[in-house]
């Protein structure tokens, strides 16, 4: 069978993720197709969801929002999945009253329910826009409230995301984790990739930044992995970028531009600053 490359990639606020596979053009003798095995099936499963995720959370969210937990004391504790899943439901309805009775922007998130395996306690992780955490406590009521702001890095909050994916329990047979509509859905765009030969130098040498970065101009690259399929002989690459004005570029610079100087210090023409 012809070989050819595609590279599918997701543009996600100030980062981009792609994915460069193989296609296979059928030629006049048919070759049977090879099916994952249940366990393969469902990690390929668990990696979309969690590439999905990620993808949400960079689109949606800045350094301005929260990375929220919620837990339960012993009086609120769900007696079981549905139970847990409801009080989540119950205080995003809540916040979202909350937020619009005060003139606030419409609220956006991204959750999940973890159940502990020792003790079978369960509590949440959000990804959410930002708000005062007193009022987030009086609006859970269920136990303490956890904050922190977002911290964005070559690779956005990849690994929040994908921290809270590993977490995550199935509630009552639903998906991992539950989203806001209102979220923007990054859309995949499909194009040829290079050559076959080109892209096995690729696959050869995933720290050859220069040669991943003539691939999307503009971006700068933050991480890629690489698969060989025995099976069908094909390369498998997953790649992440971050745009050369990244927020967090921005802040990087400001800190390197940042200098401290101690009294009498000198500065590069010779002269002592003011610090009065």
């Amino acid at each position: 069978m012809r070989c050819c490359y595609r590279e599918t990639y997701y543009k996600c606020g100030d980062y981009l993720e792609a994915n460069i596979y193989p296609v296979y053009k059928q030629g006049t003798g048919r070759r049977k197709k090879s099916k994952p095995t249940p366990e393969g099936k469902q990690k390929l499963n668990e990696l979309a969801s969690q590439n999905k995720i990620i993808r949400l959370a960079n689109a949606n969210f800045t350094s301005n929002d929260l990375k929220v937990e919620l837990t339960y004391s012993q009086d609120h504790h769900p007696v079981d999945d549905e139970a847990a899943a409801r009080e989540l439901r119950n205080f995003l309805r809540r916040v979202k009253r909350f937020r619009d009775r005060n003139g606030m922007s419409e609220l956006k998130y991204i959750a999940v329910t973890e159940k502990g395996k020792k003790l079978g306690r369960y509590h949440h992780h959000l990804i959410m826009n930002d708000m005062p955490l007193k009022d987030l406590v009086q609006l859970w009521g269920n136990g303490i409230v956890g904050t922190d702001i977002l911290q964005f890095d070559e690779n956005g909050v990849a690994s929040l995301a994908s921290y809270m994916m590993k977490q995550a329990r199935e509630v009552s047979g639903k998906k991992k984790y539950t989203r806001s509509q209102n979220l923007i859905d990054p859309q995949p765009v499909s194009r040829d990739a290079a050559s076959k030969r080109k892209i096995l130098e690729l696959a050869a040498d995933v720290e050859c930044r220069a040669e991943y970065e003539k691939l999307h101009e503009g971006y700068f690259l933050a991480a890629a992995s690489v698969v060989f399929n025995d099976t069908n002989g094909g390369v498998y690459i997953h790649a992440r970028y971050y745009r050369k004005e990244a927020e967090f570029c921005s802040r990087k610079k400001k800190r390197m531009n940042r200098q401290s100087y101690l009294p009498g210090q000198s500065t590069s023409k010779g002269s002592t600053p003011n610090l009065n």
